[in-house]
């Protein structure tokens, strides 16, 4: 394989950014990025811990679950899960996190990056209630930069185009869970844990 070592021998081989696409990149959140926020239902929060390993973890809750706290913060709340909380040691060890937050139809997406802070109770809480749950805690994420990325990921991969979607093709989460974590149950047990049931069971603690 041949490799890149300096940024010189990548700037060769891409070439460099136009002065419109560097001036995208904002240090504070616009009123179209509070639009999106409101709109998205989906991001992934990218994080790194001291020794550089990255986690990339999906949050998802109803529309305009990520609060805009004001220009410069924002809040993701954290809902029940599997407790691994990869996320969260990385920040208490490195604060400097990645969002990349999707609206569904959409092909463009919100990124933004800053550093976060792990909250465990705020006045804002009440806003993240959920089917009853309130949220144990929250990632605050004080803003450094935001920005529009371009759409041609998601038009290459056909990700929202239904012709192109193939779930079936994969074995099922039962299945997964049978091979690798739980042996010993049933499969028929697994595919009634993570059958409509699981949908009902998602706030719950």
């Amino acid at each position: 394989m041949e490799t890149i070592s300096t940024a010189e021998e990548l700037e060769e081989l891409i070439g460099l950014p136009l002065d419109r696409t560097r001036k995208k990149v904002r240090a504070s959140l616009s009123d179209f990025d509070r639009q999106w926020l409101a709109a998205s239902p989906f991001c992934v929060v990218s994080t790194t811990d001291a020794q550089g390993r990255v986690d990339a973890s999906p949050k998802g809750d109803p529309a305009g679950f990520i609060q805009v706290l004001d220009d410069h913060t924002i809040a993701i709340p954290e809902r029940p899960g599997n407790k691994l909380a990869f996320g969260f040691h990385n920040i208490l060890e490195n604060p400097n996190v990645g969002i990349l937050s999707i609206v569904p139809g959409r092909t463009d997406t919100l990124r933004i990056n800053g550093t976060a802070t792990i909250v465990r109770d705020a006045q804002f809480f009440d806003h993240m209630v959920v089917k009853g749950h309130r949220p144990r805690a929250a990632i605050v994420v004080a803003v450094e930069e935001v920005f529009t990325h371009c759409g041609k990921a998601f038009m290459r991969s056909g990700l929202w185009e239904p012709e192109t979607w193939g779930p079936d093709a994969l074995p099922s989460i039962a299945l997964l869970a049978q091979r690798y974590t739980q042996p010993e149950a049933q499969l028929a047990d697994l595919e009634s844990y993570y059958g409509p049931s699981y949908r009902e069971r998602m706030y719950r603690e």
